[in-house]
């Protein structure tokens, strides 16, 4: 399974050094890295690779949160068939219930 993790905050040091060791400590490897520096905030886009990872996600969200938390950050990771299915709906994200959709 492969996720898009995406981390926003104050600029510091050792960001990415921190949330690459954490990728790679739960069994993930990172794919793709984008980051900038917005008017002194830090962002930072992952595609991250999970199929080998020792952690299932509900867990790896948990431990971003703890992480976020602890660095003064937003930490945020989605499945990337989220967006798969978001696109094939003209990028509009629907709720199915009941087997019906609703925008």
């Amino acid at each position: 399974m492969k996720a898009i993790l995406s981390v926003i905050g104050k600029d510091n040091t050792g960001i990415i050094g921190k949330v690459g060791t954490f990728i790679d400590e739960v069994g993930g490897n990172i794919e793709d890295i984008s980051q900038t520096l917005m008017q002194g905030y830090f962002v930072m886009i992952m595609l991250v690779d999970l199929k080998k990872a020792n952690v299932n996600f509900a867990e790896l969200q948990q431990k971003l949160d703890v992480m976020g938390e602890q660095l003064h950050l937003s930490i945020k990771i989605q499945r990337e068939e989220i967006n798969k299915r978001i696109s094939r709906f003209d990028n509009k994200l629907y709720l199915e219930f009941g087997g019906k959709l609703f925008d």
